[in-house]
């Protein structure tokens, strides 16, 4: 038996171990360098760079969320029935990596082709970056549940995963675009730089190299010391579909997703669409790294705030209170002329605390992987972190193509000056859609059930049956 399955059988206190928590970390480091790069800036690329329209989008969008629907959960499966030396998620971790630092940089890569062509070689490189990303998102999701076995335990690694995120999210929210901008050649009319193909390219270049190290680093230490055996009636293998029609009965777990569905709506919609609002409706380029900078370090200590919140209010009403922040924060930046900039900065530092509130969500689909095996007799890591990376991705195409769609229909034109009304599309497109969104993902919350002492009698019960069958 592995270390924290003998303590899990002994009843000894298992502990953060720090250095775990450390490398762990880096998974999300390596996980946003290269989302960041796509959510952020893929959208902007598209129009203003290689000049696709916001059909042509929608449907590369479309068509990369429909393959997805296929893909995440065949990933999934696949990652549960893994077995190597190295267990069965750290492999992707290691291998994977190389191939989702390829696609990144041909995702920002501006062919010398026309008309459909140009739109198929941008959905090929969308879609590879997307089955990289699954490989590696979905394994390194389910891994915490393979280094640690205590509920709040796993809570302090999410949290670490939470920190690694926001302290590389604030690195790129302060130096992508500078750095974009360092590669550009172009200049606007006024002599400013102007962000163009190449400075994409470059600033995609430089994010794929550093990823790579990290992925690495969090599989080297993050072994996978926690078995959880299955009941005998359970352990044979089952068709995807019939696994997937399983696990939705897990109310727990579909609360969650559905939750992480909505809020990703929310805020990577918004993400991709807050370049446009600091571009022409602020007005300046500039403002674009200091407004995500102070959004990033404000979501840094909602983040570091995460193991002592969750302790002491519980994953669910934490994420509630946060909720109720951000929404608040949303609806503020609406209803103020965007103006003034210490303003922009004081409410985006709001919003960027509520941000930290994506985390807790991964915390929680922890405590539904123990639900689901209590209560049904379902353990598959793998599959269920399928389900989250599936409803982020989809999220990230519903949020795109709408958002995109609603921009061109204000009136939107790439490269000039907007009018006042397009301005206020802008803005309703920014803050008002996300904060609906918000609202919608936090009703089912009131269902959700898995509390401290739910989850510590679950843990009892499951060890139970762990030391009957390692007698």
């Amino acid at each position: 038996m592995g270390t924290q399955e003998v303590q899990a059988v002994q009843g000894t206190q298992e502990k953060t171990n720090k250095l775990t928590g450390l490398c762990y970390s880096f998974g999300a480091v390596g996980s946003e360098l290269s989302w960041y790069m796509i959510n952020t800036y893929l959208t902007v690329f598209y129009t203003d760079v290689v000049g696709l329209t916001a059909s042509a989008i929608s449907l590369i969008m479309l068509i990369a969320r429909v393959w997805d629907a296929i893909n995440d959960p065949m990933m999934g499966v696949i990652a549960d029935r893994t077995r190597t030396r190295w267990g069965k998620f750290r492999p992707y971790l290691m291998f994977a990596s190389p191939f989702l630092a390829i696609f990144n940089v041909l995702t920002f890569t501006v062919f010398p082709v026309k008309g459909t062509a140009k739109v198929l070689i941008c959905l090929i490189c969308y879609i590879g970056a997307g089955m990289a990303y699954t490989a590696i998102c979905v394994t390194y999701g389910g891994l915490v549940n393979l280094i640690a076995r205590d509920s709040q335990i796993r809570m302090n690694y999410t949290s670490c995963r939470a920190i690694g995120a926001a302290v590389i999210k604030m690195i790129l929210s302060a130096a992508a675009m500078p750095v974009i901008l360092f590669f550009s050649k172009s200049v606007g009319a006024e002599g400013t730089p102007v962000a163009d193909a190449r400075g994409y390219f470059w600033g995609t270049v430089v994010c794929s190299v550093i990823m790579l190290p990290c992925f690495w680093l969090c599989a080297w230490r993050c072994k996978e010391t926690v078995v959880v055996e299955a009941p005998a009636q359970v352990k044979e293998k089952k068709p995807v579909l019939q696994s997937l029609k399983e696990m939705c009965k897990n109310r727990m777990l579909m609360i969650t997703v559905f939750c992480v569905f909505m809020g990703a709506i929310a805020i990577m919609s918004r993400m991709s669409m807050l370049t446009y609002y600091i571009i022409y409706v602020v007005g300046s380029y500039t403002m674009i790294a200091p407004i995500f900078t102070t959004m990033e370090v404000a979501s840094l200590i909602g983040c570091l705030l995460l193991p002592w919140a969750t302790r002491v209010f519980g994953k669910r009403n934490w994420l509630v209170m946060l909720n109720v922040v951000i929404v608040a924060g949303f609806v503020v930046m609406f209803a103020v002329p965007a103006n003034n900039n210490v303003f922009l900065i004081v409410i985006s530092a709001i919003i960027g605390f509520g941000n930290s509130s994506a985390n807790v969500c991964t915390g929680m689909l922890s405590d539904c992987i123990e639900y689901g095996d209590w209560k049904y007799g379902i353990r598959e890591e793998g599959l269920t972190y399928s389900y989250m990376s599936f409803g982020v991705k989809l999220a990230t195409a519903v949020g795109g193509s709408v958002t995109v769609l609603l921009l061109a229909a204000s009136g939107y034109v790439p490269n000039v000056e907007q009018t006042e009304a397009v301005k206020t599309g802008i803005n309703a497109v920014v803050n008002l859609v996300p904060a609906i969104c918000i609202v919608i993902s936090a009703i089912p919350l009131f269902w959700y059930k898995l509390d401290k002492k739910m989850m510590d009698k679950i843990r009892v019960e499951l060890d139970e049956r762990n030391a009957a069958k390692a007698k």
